[in-house]
């Protein structure tokens, strides 16, 4: 039986905008406004989904003044993208590909 928490988890792998947002942090840490710009979507929106992905611990948030600085979880969340990329690259190649 699968918990509640494993829904949790793998919501957030399945929403469009956390995974936009995911990527953008891939590159390094952002402010909201800056995941704004690289998802081309609406701060709202955006916020919403940084609380969903915060609630799960797949960032970490720092303060720089008034500006809240997100970065994905170094200690869980990269390990799991690498291993997610290491998969893809494997045995979705051709998959991806033809989309």
């Amino acid at each position: 039986m699968i918990c509640h928490s494993y829904n949790l988890f793998f919501d957030n792998f399945s929403n469009k905008t956390r995974i936009k947002i995911i990527e953008s942090l891939i590159l390094g840490p952002k402010s909201v406004t800056d995941i704004c710009n690289m998802t081309k979507e609406e701060q709202s929106k955006v916020s919403h989904n940084l609380r969903n992905l915060k609630e799960c611990h797949f960032l970490d948030v720092k303060k720089n003044g008034k500006q809240r600085i997100y970065s994905l979880n170094k200690g869980t969340v990269v390990p799991i993208l690498k291993l997610v990329e290491k998969h893809v690259h494997k045995y979705c190649g051709e998959v991806c590909n033809k989309k």
